[in-house]
């Protein structure tokens, strides 16, 4: 028990360290985890053959992730991509696999054997993909959607190739074989049946999935949370997700693409956010132990004895990944920018290689000392793909981001009123003016929302609007008016100060994320700001009143009396401000705020004990400090 403790207490402290470390200089948590990993392991030595038995343990990581993946895509969703998951994830498999077979068969390596390395090298890291994809904010990408398909096929894939293997062996590895199969009997539901046997358990099982995920889950999730204890639901998502996991198991298949499939069964379910809820930190944990564990595992005394095979391997392997996927981007029409993404992010052989790299060697299909040098391959593979995402962020991104942008358009007829930004806000600004006979000028950088501007005759044009000479074709020397709608806002502040800077005489009004964002532009000189959400925000308060039993007129004067006051507390914050510090590190705003919350409490308990009603005296301010984005301001901690 203590050697656990002490075990779990290492892996838990590399992983505080190492990963804040890691992502503090841009490098991801994944690589973070991996370094953790080579630290405690070939480095320190403070790990030893444990990491391998984490390791399996650790891999039921991915299968939660494919769980929680599944849980947001709905089986509608899944049947449009099945163009990209048969098409380009089986060629990116078939060619892959062929490849591979083919340089086996140059080097003179047995068929089988060659055929066995290529299935296994064709396979990439589902967990560090779609890890990274996720805290890179890549995937809804076209690139990081193409990716998904292909790792889901791939998931797919190890169906038919755990089928293949066995029959691949060659009778001067059984002894070998069967040493490591020694180690390794698991229980199975398909043991010693016969083809048609085999296929009716399989098939049972899959449906056993669906409707049970379709018909039993929903009333037992129900009668779960009517109990209304929390703990019990978490046990019983765990519940569900180790019970597929096992009987996908025991019955030859992946236990990721089991859990896959319900996720995508359970993905209409009313209880699908709790259960993303409750399964996402057991995920997030046992995937940083996965990563952990791959690091540890490099054997340094392999690697230094063959450094030039190893080495060689890796980075051919690698590359002739890269340029089979990229011949694929081609074909199926990829964007150039996401192309890269999508070619390098699947160059590294996955975590199931070492699935695949055990079974072959129980089964006789690869010679025991062929097995580590292949392990170090995938191992090296998957270390080395956060430096490939890291190329691709800082150095391949921004320049197709560039290239790829399209010329402005042309803007036939100036405005009076330009708006910069046609997003949800900017949308509803344009359509009050044109139904008022207000045509605008309208500037944005989504070709989607361009065109769909123009089918309701507002002339929409696409260009950056911080470009001076574009706001000049737009008329902005005669225009009365620049609205400045646009989501960004960093984007929307550079805007302001160019448009005052050098258009003077036109009135800027402006659209402020924040209360932060709402000071900035004030500094920067616009004439007119109002917060994103706090009209609308005051408008759910009257009606929440209302519903509370306050008459419509009390309530509508009390939001009057509440907006008037709080443009005062604007004011009066606004002088202690300070644009590069934020709530913590700014104290003078920090106590002054503080100051209004605590006066606002005093003040509405009086108020509440008053006797009185808002409509029977005269107008006095709302309480100091009572401000409608106090829990939504990033400002303002909660």
């Amino acid at each position: 028990m203590t050697g656990i403790l002490l075990y779990a207490f290492i892996y838990l402290v590399a992983a505080v360290i190492a990963v804040p470390l890691a992502n503090r200089f841009g490098l991801g948590s994944v690589l973070g985890y991996l370094i953790a990993g080579v630290v405690l392991g070939p480095l320190m030595g403070l790990v030893g053959s444990e990491a391998a038995t984490l390791q399996h343990f650790a891999e039921f990581g991915v299968v939660m992730m494919l769980f929680l993946v599944g849980l947001e895509l709905e089986p509608k969703m899944l049947w449009k991509m099945r163009g990209k998951l048969l098409g380009l994830g089986g060629l990116q498999v078939g060619i892959t696999t062929a490849a591979i077979f083919g340089l086996g068969l140059l080097f003179e390596l047995r068929w089988s054997v060659a055929l066995t390395i290529g299935l296994i090298f064709a396979l990439s890291s589902t967990a560090i993909v779609l890890q990274t994809l996720n805290e890179k904010g890549l995937t809804k990408t076209e690139g990081g959607r193409a990716g998904f398909s292909v790792l889901l096929f791939q998931d797919i894939a190890v169906i038919p190739m755990l089928a293949l293997i066995p029959l691949l062996a060659l009778p001067e590895f059984e002894q070998a074989g069967a040493a490591a199969a020694e180690h390794h009997d698991e229980m199975s539901l398909v043991a010693g049946l016969p083809g048609w046997g085999h296929a009716l358990v399989v098939a049972g099982a899959i449906a056993a999935v669906v409707l049970g995920g379709h018909y039993l889950t929903r009333p037992l999730f129900r009668m779960i949370a009517e109990a209304r204890l929390r703990e019990i639901f978490t046990a019983a998502a765990l519940m569900l997700v180790i019970g597929i996991a096992a009987l996908m198991s025991m019955v030859g298949l992946s236990p990721a693409l089991g859990t896959f499939l319900a996720g995508v069964v359970l993905a209409t379910s009313e209880f699908r956010h709790e259960l993303e809820s409750d399964i996402e930190p057991f995920k997030g944990l046992l995937l940083g132990l996965f990563f952990i564990t791959v690091g540890a595992g490099i054997d340094f005394g392999v690697l230094f004895g063959d450094f030039a095979l190893v080495m060689g391997l890796t980075l051919g392997v690698m590359l002739l990944k890269a340029l089979v996927l990229l011949a694929l981007s081609y074909l199926f029409k990829i964007r150039l920018g996401d192309r890269w993404l999508f070619s390098l992010s699947l160059a590294q052989a996955g975590e199931f290689g070492f699935v695949l790299l055990a079974f072959s060697s129980q089964n006789a299909v690869l010679p025991q000392e062929l097995v580590p040098i292949l392990s170090l391959v995938v191992a090296l593979s998957m270390l080395l793909t956060p430096l490939l995402f890291i190329l691709y962020e800082r150095v391949i991104q921004p320049r197709f981001s560039r290239s790829e942008s399209r010329e402005a358009d042309e803007i036939d007829a100036p405005g009076k009123v330009i708006i910069a930004g046609m997003g949800r806000f900017g949308q509803v600004v344009s359509r009050m003016l044109v139904a008022n006979e207000v045509n605008p000028v309208v500037l944005d950088l989504s070709p989607t929302q361009i065109e769909a501007m123009r089918q309701v005759n507002i002339r929409a044009y696409y260009g950056d609007a911080t470009r001076v000479d574009l706001l000049l074709s737009a008329g902005i020397s005669e225009a009365n008016l620049l609205v400045v709608a646009i989501d960004n806002p960093e984007q929307a502040t550079e805007l302001v100060e160019l448009a005052k800077r050098h258009f003077p005489r036109v009135k800027v009004l402006a659209r402020a994320y924040d209360r932060g964002h709402f000071y900035r532009l004030r500094q920067a000189g616009a004439d007119f700001i109002t917060r994103e959400y706090f009209e609308g925000a005051l408008l759910l308060a009257r009606e929440a009143l209302v519903g509370l039993g306050e008459h419509p007129f009390t309530a509508e004067q009390r939001i009057r009396q509440f907006r008037q006051y709080e443009k005062s507390t604007l004011d009066e914050l606004y002088t202690h401000w300070q644009k590069d510090n934020d709530f913590f590190s700014n104290a003078a705003y920090r106590a002054t705020f503080i100051a209004m919350v605590q006066e606002a409490s005093s003040r509405v308990g009086r108020n509440r004990h008053d006797g009185h009603d808002s409509t029977d005296r005269a107008w006095s301010p709302p309480p100091k400090g009572y401000t409608d984005d106090i829990a939504s301001d990033p400002d303002i901690p909660n």
